[in-house]
């Protein structure tokens, strides 16, 4: 889960938790892709392509600590098993580890854009996506459900508000990022928890680092 405002009356078919991993799902797949294409010894591509890591590195970590600190109890009340959840966390740790050999291998990269490194990067980011995927897939397959069934409860109101004191600049960072190639489906994920205005206001004042900085690495 992760930053969440308002509630509407919009029909969803996926919560916003889904939507969110369908993000990094893009991004993760963008990686492999651009990786296998990388011209050796490039390092206006590596100077990108890092870029693009340090908004998914950070992104990623925010979401599966931000699950632990604020979803997680939420979910508790709602009778999610404690099991459940500590299977969850040990998911998170193995993605945590895999996130820092790939932050170790993209840093590498960076320094020396040569063949070799960018498979290292390569093989890296695709343990990531292995270790991710099957986190979210487990993840998604337990608790989705109840994220659609429970939305409207006080419990996950609240779990919302915790999430949404982010501050505008990491919103609207993250919200241009979610969007940025998301489905009919995952935008009305986003648009039917974020007014409609309010949304356009945070991407555009504050999503700009996106829209400037990472969005293109993904054009090139």
């Amino acid at each position: 889960m992760h930053v969440a405002i308002l509630y509407s009356a919009v029909m969803v078919t996926m919560s916003m938790n889904k939507a969110i991993h369908a993000a990094f799902r893009r991004d993760l797949e963008r990686f492999v892709a651009a990786l296998d294409a990388f011209p050796s010894g490039d390092q206006g591509r590596a100077r990108q392509l890092t870029t693009a890591w340090a908004n998914f590195d950070d992104q990623l970590t925010h979401h599966h600590e931000g699950e632990h600190e604020i979803a997680w109890p939420a979910l508790l009340s709602l009778g999610v098993r404690e099991e459940l959840l500590a299977t969850m966390d040990a998911e998170h740790a193995s993605m945590a580890a895999a996130l820092t050999k790939t932050r170790a291998a993209m840093a590498v990269l960076g320094g020396t854009p040569g063949s070799e490194q960018a498979q290292a990067a390569q093989a890296a980011i695709t343990e990531l996506r292995a270790v991710t995927r099957q986190h979210f897939d487990h993840e998604e397959s337990e608790i989705e459900d109840l994220y659609l069934t429970k939305r409207d409860t006080p419990e996950m109101k609240a779990m919302g508000r915790a999430f949404a004191k982010v501050g505008p600049v990491r919103g609207g960072r993250f919200f241009a990022w979610v969007l940025d190639g998301a489905s009919p489906d995952e935008r009305t994920a986003v648009t039917s928890e974020v007014p409609g205005p309010v949304l356009a206001v945070i991407t555009v004042l504050f999503g700009r680092s996106y829209r400037k900085d990472v969005a293109p690495v993904w054009r090139s």
